[in-house]
């Protein structure tokens, strides 16, 4: 597969990478150990070398999984994971924060135990902790680079402001966001300020949590332990509004013999080449479907027919609950 470098940074990755969180946390039914290391094992065989994880996925679980996976291949893979959340004091509608120095560095260590590794590739703060200046939080991750620990600084759902404050003390390698065909606010300051800044972006929910695919309706039931039953998008009314967006996206990837979900993707990578798109899946043909979309060219046209296509229709329904967008540094 083709290698993208996240921004200016030395971190180079596959093109795309495998989002983990949904093999143990987030949507639902969740898939057995083995299922999930296979299925991790695969994405290694079809040339993914960037994996995202994190404490809060499970908790902890997720780490553990994604470190059994790729323990025979540590040395040819990134993995990413991240820190920020005070777990004990979160809930699915209320998310503790706790960035301080010394959970940072408790976190780093657990992690590190959790991946079966020596050095956590990429560590990013989870959300923005305005408890904590951000300035603290980079001197810290960037005494764990120079111990080894860490290799590479990251934040998630950070604002331009934080960025550039944090970037100045320690080099910022990627920010995480959602990004997707159905939700494009970063590019109106945080894509010119990445790009400015020489810092990678790694969107995740690149397929708007499935539902540009296709294989989601007005009629879709949500197991009460997936997060998309607490989503305003995801309503049965906004899902019925929303559908006509993912019939125009079906209408042009028909025309090209590819598949909703291969224009998602390729369109996200057609946007920047320091951008990589980190979706994650539970089956193995989905992986193959979405591992597909990196040898997909987009052309001026194409693109311009998304646009004008996109321009049409009015996404409805907030992309998070009230309490969790407070989260949200911007």
């Amino acid at each position: 597969m083709e290698k993208r470098k996240l921004g200016k940074s030395a971190l180079e990755v596959s093109a795309l990478g495998l989002g983990c969180m949904g093999l143990s946390h987030g949507y639902g039914r969740t898939v057995e150990k083995q299922q999930g290391i296979a299925l991790i094992r695969a994405a290694v065989d079809r040339g993914v070398t960037f994996f995202d994880t994190a404490e809060m996925y499970g908790p902890f679980i997720n780490e553990e999984l994604v470190g059994e996976a790729l323990a025979p291949v540590r040395d040819q893979v990134v993995i990413a994971t991240k820190f920020g959340f005070d777990i004990e004091s979160s809930t699915r509608l209320q998310r503790g924060l706790n960035s301080r120095p010394e959970h940072i560095r408790q976190v780093a260590e657990a992690s590190l135990q959790r991946l079966r590794t020596d050095r956590i590739d990429l560590f990013y703060q989870h959300r923005v902790d305005p408890d904590v200046p951000i300035e603290d939080v980079a001197g810290t991750v960037q005494n764990l680079i120079r111990e080894g620990k860490v290799k590479h600084f990251g934040l998630s759902e950070a604002g331009v402001r934080t960025i550039r404050r944090a970037h100045a003390v320690q080099p910022v390698a990627a920010l995480q966001s959602e990004y997707s065909l159905w939700w494009r606010e970063p590019e109106q300051e945080v894509l010119p300020a990445l790009e400015a800044l020489g810092i990678g972006f790694v969107p995740f929910a690149p397929l708007g949590k499935g539902f540009l695919t296709g294989a989601i309706d007005a009629n879709t039931k949500f197991d009460s332990a997936d997060l998309r039953s607490i989503v305003p998008r995801f309503t049965p009314a906004a899902r019925q509004a929303n559908q006509v967006l993912v019939e125009r996206i079906g209408e042009i990837a028909g025309r090209k013999g590819i598949t909703r979900a291969q224009l998602a993707l390729a369109w996200v990578l057609a946007q920047k080449p320091w951008i990589v798109p980190i979706p994650g899946t539970t089956q193995r043909h989905r992986l193959e479907e979405n591992l597909g979309a990196a040898d997909i060219v987009l052309t001026r046209a194409d693109l311009d027919e998304i646009d004008a296509a996109l321009a049409q229709v009015t996404v409805q329904g907030a992309r998070y609950p009230q309490q969790l967008q407070k989260l949200v540094d911007r």
